[in-house]
This record gives structure tokens, sequence and C-alpha cells, in this order.
């Protein structure tokens, strides 16, 4: 019996319901129905992967020093998926989503060799996954306009970030602001990316790269996997200085956040500045002490122990010496990492070296990949 759009609709919920439901699953398959998901998958648009053999795409911006929260929320993560032998892992630094804001051209270009060394002294290795700049392979805007051509405005319309980044201003509101998630879906299928590490507000932009990988699929035959998420545990380290939003590279006051080069003595200085409460005791309760309990969080995280082994370790000691606790185990985490970052700052010929590599071994890929599109899209 053939299946109906509308069956596969209603199995399909939409909007903030949709992003909610894939928190909760692995998956955008697994929100379908038995009846619905064999249709799916016996669709053009769709191909199903191999789940042995994973390719797994990801991406940094190089707009500033990665900080803590971008460590156990993404950089970790990275190195746990690389050691997997039936990976496969490909790392870009996506310069040209970063000058979606401005960006002064020298602070630009050492920031993309922070990035290198940040990702390398955190344990990616170049020899096992492939780490490239994003505009050394030229195959991504030309994908993106492609993919450009099958987007509609209103899609568009329905990402915030462009509005939030401008602030408002409509002389701020740049074009490639508003049509960065199509760069974005580019990055993702230029490699045909089977699998993406994503963080709970990223699931609309792995939508939109699902969604034109289908769409790609169903005008010009099936060719793109489509991407699935990797929805793990992701750490959420909020400000220092306001709890109540995540740790962020963007943020003003630099006490916010912890960099991956800040000394101890830094260290030490930002927690201090912490904001918390007037409640002695270290508690987590993310609701009444939002403060206290990023502290705590962000203490479970350094020592791989749970929030209750935290508590109960810390019972008894005031607020203000716990900062100082919590600073010390911060920087015996980070201390190996910082010196390894300095030491690689020291050679930028073997950074060099090491993007000239992963362009060239990117491009092996991208250039397969697009030659494909060409024909089927009609310009060869």
């Amino acid at each position: 019996m053939q299946t109906s759009r509308l069956e596969l609709l209603m199995c399909m919920p939409c909007g903030k319901m949709r992003r909610s439901l894939l928190r909760r699953f692995k998956s955008y398959q697994s929100m379908l129905c038995a009846l619905s998901k064999r249709a799916y998958c016996g669709t053009a648009s769709m191909k199903c992967v191999n789940m042995s053999k994973r390719r797994i795409f990801s991406a940094i911006q190089p707009t500033g020093i990665p900080h803590l929260g971008n460590y156990f929320g993404a950089l970790q993560n990275w190195v746990q998926l690389q050691n997997d032998p039936d990976n496969k892992l490909i790392f870009s630094i996506v310069d040209l989503h970063s000058i979606t804001l401005p960006q002064e051209p020298d602070v630009l270009r050492q920031s993309i060799r922070d990035c290198v060394a940040v990702l390398l002294a955190c344990g990616i290795d170049p020899e096992r996954s492939i780490l490239f700049q994003q505009s050394s392979v030229h195959q991504h805007a030309e994908l993106a306009w492609v993919l450009g051509c099958k987007t509609t405005l209103a899609r568009l319309g329905q990402f915030p970030q462009w509005k939030s980044k401008s602030g408002g201003d409509k002389k701020k509101e740049c074009v490639g602001l508003y049509t960065y998630p199509v760069l974005q879906s580019a990055d993702i299928l230029l490699y045909k990316t089977t699998h993406v590490p994503v963080g709970e507000d990223q699931y609309p932009h792995l939508e939109l790269a699902q969604d034109l990988a289908r769409i790609f699929n169903n005008n010009f035959g099936s060719f793109f996997s489509i991407p699935e998420a990797i929805a793990g545990e992701i750490s959420k380290v909020k400000s220092l200085r306001n709890p109540s939003v995540k740790m962020s590279k963007s943020e003003p006051d630099r006490r916010g956040r912890i960099e991956l080069t800040d000394s101890y003595e830094e260290i030490q200085e930002k927690f201090r500045k912490a904001v918390t409460d007037f409640t002695g005791a270290v508690t987590f309760d993310p609701d009444n002490r939002p403060g206290v309990s990023n502290l705590v969080a962000i203490h479970a995280a350094v020592q791989e122990s749970s929030l209750e082994e935290i508590c109960e370790q810390n019972m008894g000691v005031e607020t203000g010496e716990y900062k100082l606790i919590l600073a010390e185990a911060v920087n015996a985490k980070l201390a190996p990492i910082r010196e390894k970052i300095f030491e690689l700052r020291r050679n930028p010929e073997y950074i060099d070296s090491i993007l000239r590599k992963g362009a060239e071994r990117a491009s092996e890929v991208a250039d397969k990949t697009f030659s494909e599109v060409k024909k089927r899209v009609g310009f060869v």
C-alpha cells in the first residue's frame, strides 16, 4: 500500500514541536511511524546510511580564542569521535562565515592560526582527521550558490541569528548574515556527510541541510546522503557574568568567559568576579541559584564527576573559597592545552603546512562531489 504525502506529514511535526522532538530522538527518521519510515526511506530523497562508517563534519569560526564552553561543548567531543576508527572526520576553520561580521584582516589571519593551534592542542590529529581552512576550498561557495537557488527567502527568514547579530540595525543586516545557513548546508553536503555533532540551538541549521539534500535528490536524482545529528550529552557552560546565557566569544565582557589561553592568574580573577548570590553553600539549583549552579556544572565537567559528587565534595565550603578551588581545578585541566597552544603559536610555518595539506585532502573530496553536482544540474 502506498503511503500518501499527508500521512507522512502527519508523522513529522513541524516548527518548534519538530525541533523539540529532534532533541529526544537520535535521527529525523526515528520520529516516523513504521509505515511512514518505509515510505520515507524508499523515496529518491533519502539514501539510508551505512551506520558502520560515518563521515562526520564539524566547524569552528575563527573569531577569537575558543573558551571553556567551546571545549566542553564541542572540542572534547570531537576528539572522542576521532578516536573511533569507524569515523572519518572533517573539521573546517570557517573563515567565510566569520566575515559576516566586520573583521580586521591581520586579526583574522592570526585567529585562523590560533584556531588551528587550539584544535591541535586539544587532541585533533591532522593525520587521522582532515583539518582545513574553508576559503581554501572554492567548492564551498559554489555549492552554496546552487543550494541557494533551491532555498526560499521565507525559509531563511525563520532563522533569528541574522537579526540578533546585526542588533536589529538595518544598515548592518548584510546579505551574508541572511544567507549563511545555506553556506552551512553546503559545508556539510559537500563532503557527503552522514553525521553532524549539533548543539540544541543548531538543529534548525541541520534541518535546512537535510531538506536541501532531499530537494536536490528529488530534482536531480539520489546523490546526497541525508546528514543525521549526533546528539550526545553536551555540556552547557554559562557566562560567568550572566549565567542566564551561554559562555560566548562575542560577549563584550571578557570576564564572562575562560579562554583556553588564560593564565592561572586570569582564571582565578575571572572566577572571583563570577556572579553568584548571597548564600554561602555550594549547591546545584539552576532555577534559584544559576550562578553557583554554573560553577558546579563547570567543576563536574572538568573533573568528569556528577553534580552530586561535586556538591558532596564541597559541603561546608563557602562560595568564595569554592571559586578558588574551582579555579585550581580548571587551571589543572587547561595548563597542558595552554602550553601546547603557545608552543604551536611559535611555529606558524607548521600551522600553515597543516592547513595546506588539509586543504589538499578536502579539495579531493570536494572536487569529486561538485563535479557530479555540475553534471546533474547541467553545467557540463
